[in-house]
């Protein structure tokens, strides 16, 4: 069946930054037990290209190309619809001949050569919202999207900086962003809790051990999807190591996720 944003709810998840060996087949398989064992819609989601590292030297990912190609087995072997970032306007249409869906990354939300872009392609695209913007500025974003040709389209939130280095997350968002912008609305987990530029040698950091507090608000205050990175050994993913969830935790939380969301929707 092919990728949309209109069953809920649903699952986007998989490592940050696609990464050389077995790591991509092995998230792959475990999200595709999962979901067939839950009835839930899973979007594998790896990036080609991590563009917006905080150091020049921090791992980026093999590239728009080759990203491609393995992506492409993914989806062939694990039978997942996969989605991919995008950063410049050239990428959309490559990407959209292999993934079934595209995001764009949350410092990007307001490029308009780089929105139309994705709503040419036709596939589904999910926006992330700025971590500087309130909820209703997201309305234009995605219609620049839609306008541009894509209907499917869904909003992420994954959090506003406040400026003492914490993203903090306002539940109302998932309704203040629905009502906004008429789209499902997803909730980042991972990336909520970063800390950004105070890791290791001014990488990331991060407090995993917040994730399920906040997926299970994000469950009960109305968010339509999930969104994880999952990692099988995360102090060793190559990008956003501090807030990566261990891929043999990740059915465990997901149930009790999915719990709550289904009380919630009673």
């Amino acid at each position: 069946m092919p990728w949309t944003f209109g069953r809920r709810p649903f699952l986007i998840a998989g490592p940050c930054v696609i990464e050389p060996g077995d790591v991509l087949p092995r998230v792959a398989e475990t999200l595709a037990r999962i979901g067939a064992a839950r009835g839930l819609p899973v979007c594998f989601k790896a990036s080609f290209d991590k563009a917006n590292r905080a150091r020049r030297d921090a791992p980026r990912g093999p590239g728009l190309d080759e990203g491609l190609r393995v992506l492409e087995r993914v989806r062939s072997a694990s039978g997942l619809p996969v989605l991919t970032d995008i950063h410049e306007p050239d990428q959309a249409a490559a990407a959209a001949q292999v993934a079934d869906a595209l995001q764009i990354p949350a410092f990007l939300c307001r490029q308009t050569d780089l929105l139309a872009a994705a709503g040419r392609t036709g596939r589904p695209v999910n926006v992330k919202k700025g971590q500087w913007l309130q909820a209703e500025a997201m309305a234009g974003a995605l219609d620049k999207v839609r306008s541009a040709g894509s209907a499917d389209v869904a909003v992420t939130e994954r959090g506003t900086f406040f400026g003492y280095g914490d993203l903090v997350v306002d539940m109302r968002n998932f309704a203040r962003l629905r009502a906004a912008t008429g789209a499902p609305v997803v909730f980042d987990a991972t990336h909520a809790v970063q800390q950004p530029g105070q890791g290791t040698g001014g990488a990331s950091g991060g407090q995993r051990e917040h994730i399920p507090a906040l997926l299970a608000a994000a469950a009960v205050a109305g968010a339509d999807g999930f969104f994880l990175e999952t990692h099988p050994d995360p102090p060793r993913a190559l990008s956003d190591a501090a807030t990566q969830w261990p891929l043999d935790r990740l059915d465990e939380l997901l149930g009790r996720t999915l719990e709550l969301w289904s009380r919630a929707h009673d």
